[in-house]
């Protein structure tokens, strides 16, 4: 529970002076969210002898992750449209000449396990995590998959790896706030990540195994698939490629510029200070004083943002220096609890203004998305590419997805091979857009009818 109701937003003191203004904003450094951390396996609940993996060193970094990229209307949009661009025209099922496939079976089981559905929901996984997870259901005999489901990253952990690294088990459950209960936990075999199908063939005696012998060697019907996006030293979860917004300190710039702009237009006065106050700083003087009810926590809360005040306003204080924590961590970021920055300008929000364009640019090549595409800096003026310019980024943003659905659409080639559909070609169509003096609206361009695309009709 937030013991600091009052300090998630931004507070704005009236200094008495000439109806000059300061902004105080409880800040949180997020250069260290993705920091490496010595990996302390934790048992799973319920089954001691075995141990996973925590996500982060707190096993709440999922969690975050989705709470900072949801708290920037830059960065949320950019996962948006970086989901959206990765899901293309929809995921088809083709015959090997690019058509649609006229497999019953095939055409059943998508409509029955709403395979559009599916596909979303692990590209946003991927897009988010770079990694993602589903279950394939087998039917009784063990002779096709009737089922595939997919299951929420946030709530997934690995099981700790063996002598030879491979991952045997995962886990699903809800592992926010606290650790789950034992009868919460599924416990969930892991195909080989390297070659799941053959592993099911193996199981499943369809394929001979090690010893030469092809017999079933589990009653299991469930069976859980790992897809992870390759980063350099990804052990258990990988490191996206975003996370230098968070680690180079972008992503810490626009949040601190956007709670300044919003204090400015919002008291219609000028704001001459900004004091950033760490997040921890408030946790750090209740914990010095061991006060533990709310209602003095608040009132302390309040008496040190006097105290700030005084400081900032006071005639007396003129020239005197004011003390605070400062440290510089194990990864070289500097962490100040208080920080007070002198604000000129007297237009409201308008000083921000090219500051947060350049961080709003920074954190869309973060994502790998230009900001003409997604409108990340509005306005007539930086609307400077024509259309044929947007109409070819956007066709290189689709083909640089091509990475992605080649590692996305493994489960499904999985279900096609071992229900024993040859016929049937997994495939996401690129939308290919046109030019309006050709009198055509957009359309889906097959992989298949790429090299050798037919004329239009007259």
């Amino acid at each position: 529970m937030n013991i600091f109701p009052d300090i998630n937003e931004t507070d704005v003191i009236d200094l008495g002076v000439n109806d000059i203004q300061a902004a105080v904003t409880t800040v949180e450094d997020t250069t260290g969210v993705f920091d490496d951390y010595m990996m302390q396996y934790r048992p799973v609940p319920g089954r001691p002898k075995e141990m996973y993996a925590p996500f982060g060193q707190d096993n709440q970094l999922p969690y975050k992750i989705k709470n900072l990229i949801g708290s920037d209307e830059v960065t949320a949009q950019n996962k948006f449209f970086n989901v959206l661009a990765c899901y293309g025209a929809g995921l088809t099922l083709q015959d090997e000449d690019g058509l649609p496939s006229v497999n019953k079976d095939a055409k059943r089981f998508s409509r029955r396990n709403s395979l559009s559905t599916f596909f979303l929901e692990q590209i946003t996984d991927m897009k988010y995590y770079f990694m993602s997870v589903c279950v394939i259901i087998l039917s009784n005999d063990g002779t096709k998959i009737n089922r595939i489901v997919h299951k929420d990253t946030c709530f997934t952990r690995l099981g700790k790896a063996n002598k030879n690294g491979r991952i045997r088990y995962v886990y699903y459950a809800n592992w926010q706030y606290n650790a789950p209960q034992a009868e919460d936990v599924e416990r969930i075999p892991l195909l080989r990540e390297d070659d799941p199908v053959g592993d099911l063939m193996v199981k499943m005696g369809r394929e001979p195994g090690s010893d030469g012998r092809c017999y079933v060697r589990t009653h299991q019907r469930k069976f859980a698939i790992l897809l992870r996006f390759p980063t350099v030293g990804c052990q258990y979860y990988p490191t996206p490629y975003y996370a230098a917004m968070f680690r180079g300190g972008s992503y810490f710039e626009k949040r601190l510029i956007s709670a300044a702009k919003i204090a400015k237009i919002r008291n219609h006065a000028s704001v001459k200070y900004q004091v950033e106050v760490e997040h921890k700083y408030w946790q750090k003087i209740v914990n010095e004083e061991r006060i533990t009810d709310p209602l003095k926590i608040r009132e302390r809360i309040k008496k040190e943002k006097e105290k700030i005040r005084d400081f900032v306003a006071g005639v007396h204080n003129s020239g005197k220096a004011w003390i605070t924590g400062y440290y510089v961590d194990p990864m070289g970021h500097e962490v100040r609890d208080i920080r007070v920055i002198n604000i000129e300008g007297s237009k409201e929000g308008g000083d921000y203004a090219d500051d947060i364009n350049v961080a709003a640019n920074t954190l869309c090549y973060a994502d790998n998305t230009h900001p003409n595409l997604v409108g990340a800096v509005p306005g007539k003026s930086q609307s400077n590419n024509s259309g044929s310019d947007k109409r070819e980024l956007f066709t290189m943003k689709q083909a640089l997805e091509t990475a992605f659905h080649d590692l996305l659409l493994r489960p499904i080639e999985l279900v096609c091979e071992f229900n024993g559909w040859n016929d049937v070609v997994p495939a996401v169509p690129m939308i290919m857009l046109t030019t309006l003096d050709e009198h055509r609206d957009a359309k889906r361009i097959n992989p298949a009818q790429q090299s050798n695309p037919k004329p239009d009709e007259p």
